[in-house]
């Protein structure tokens, strides 16, 4: 029996928008300043996760300006 292996895909959340890896090499910290050009309120927020799902592995970019607590 042959092994396959298999990679998942890293995904992006900001807000409803879902972005695309830039470069499997770039972390996630590195990921969010590469869009923080596109979306500054980004320079704000931090990373949450890994969340694996079925074929792909969700990371979410939380702003925390503006929020209380």
């Amino acid at each position: 029996m042959a092994l396959d292996i298999k990679t998942m895909k890293r995904v992006f959340k900001h807000g409803k928008k879902e972005l695309a890896d830039p470069n499997i090499a770039m972390s996630p910290d590195d990921v969010m300043a590469f869009y923080s050009n596109t979306y500054p309120e980004l320079t704000t927020s931090t990373v949450q996760g890994p969340k694996v799902m079925e074929d792909r592995i969700e990371y979410e970019f939380k702003t925390v300006v503006g929020t209380k607590g």
